[in-house]
């Protein structure tokens, strides 16, 4: 399979060296090929190489995935009947393959053919040794062959369930954020768009009344004042009524996420900050959301750390972790554009530094305004 510049993929990056190791058990059938003179050696290294090719197709590809194992069976009864016997366990490689079907009668089909290729050269060597002495070696071999396609077909059944849930929470994830907007923009329409629609009225009404009545104008422009200063509060109701995600609960969060990463993750400082304004609670929430994602994709990290301090007029937030670190240049692509961007909104700022791991300094400061705001 090409890929990239004459690059060429024999197994797919996402299986790792696992495909690589199995083959090492290719070595005993080619022992007993190599034995072979004439035409039953050039037929043994061609069932061989035929084997090779069906594995990497199994792998590779879903078109045509029962005749590929199908062929695979056939080789193994091949080798095992007219090699050695001991090229049954060549049966190791299809109970991995088989239990990739998910549908029961594709994969009781499978099973079945496989037993029966188990069963046929055994009962062939037993007829022509006329002995079971040697059987009682291959029996504990051929109860883990015959299971390992269950254990299998479960391994992939948990993680393909596992990965309906995360795409089924994400999507959730997604409707709320949606209906929240809608929500939003429903009650600004509806709260805020006679009152805006009334204030671009009485600043026409003001600019034609203050060239020729001027005391006119000031009573306008007084009412002008109160219309906006209750544009402010209706603005503030609505805001008060959006779920806010506080720094305490995004800390559970990160918590969950590092723990499921193998990651141990320490906390200091107070994680209840609650003078601080819930827009900027917010914003730090997602900040601190955005840097455990980006430790548990990219740092390879085994401990990280969180560090809240409030000083006056400031909330500092270090986070800090023992991983690879990286380089200036990658920082674009690391999410601290994103989180640079949500500072700017609440006038905070940025710093960091990367040696062995990444250390993020976050400081946003709490405006006395906002605080009485909040309190009241």
């Amino acid at each position: 399979m090409a890929k990239g510049r004459g690059v060429i993929e024999i197994f797919p990056k996402k299986y790792g060296f696992f495909p690589y190791v199995f083959l090492i058990y290719l070595c005993l059938p080619a022992f007993y090929v190599y034995q072979e003179e004439g035409w039953k050696a050039i037929t043994g290294w061609i069932a061989l190489l035929l084997f090779l090719l069906t594995y990497r197709q199994l792998y590779v590809t879903q078109k045509y995935f029962h005749v590929w194992l199908a062929l695979q069976m056939l080789i193994i009864l091949y080798l095992s009947i007219f090699f050695d016997i001991y090229n049954i366990f060549l049966g190791f490689f299809t109970a991995n393959f088989i239990g990739w079907y998910t549908k029961k009668n594709s994969f009781f089909t499978a099973l079945a053919a496989f037993i029966i290729t188990l069963v046929i050269p055994l009962v062939i060597y037993i007829f022509n040794n006329d002995t079971f002495y040697h059987l009682v070696f291959f029996v504990p071999f051929l109860i883990i062959m015959l299971m390992s396609p269950i254990g299998v077909r479960s391994m992939n059944s948990r993680m393909e369930l596992e990965r309906q849930l995360d795409e089924a929470n994400q999507q959730i994830k997604e409707l709320v954020k949606r209906e929240e907007r809608m929500r939003i923009a429903r009650d600004l329409h509806d709260t805020l768009g006679h009152t805006l629609s009334l204030l671009t009225l009485k600043s026409q009404l003001i600019s034609k009344l203050a060239l020729k009545d001027g005391e006119k104008a000031s009573i306008q422009a007084k009412e002008m004042e109160r219309i906006s200063r209750s544009a402010l509060s209706q603005v503030r109701e609505l805001v008060s009524e959006m779920r806010t995600v506080t720094i305490a609960e995004e800390l559970l969060e990160a918590q969950t996420l590092l723990e499921t990463a193998n990651i141990q993750l320490t906390i200091i400082g107070e994680t209840s900050v609650k003078e601080v304004p819930h827009l900027t609670q917010n914003i730090l929430s997602l900040c601190i959301r955005e840097a455990m994602t980006n430790i548990v994709k990219h740092s390879k990290a085994t401990n990280c750390s969180i560090n809240i301090v409030k000083n006056a007029g400031e909330v500092n937030i270090t986070i800090e972790d023992n991983g690879v670190g990286m380089k200036e240049q990658q920082t674009g692509g690391n999410g601290l554009k994103g989180i640079e961007e949500r500072l700017e909104l609440i006038d905070g700022c940025l710093s960091f530094s990367s040696n062995k791991g990444v250390k993020l300094n976050i400081t946003v400061p709490i405006i006395l305004k906002e605080r009485e705001d909040n309190a009241s």
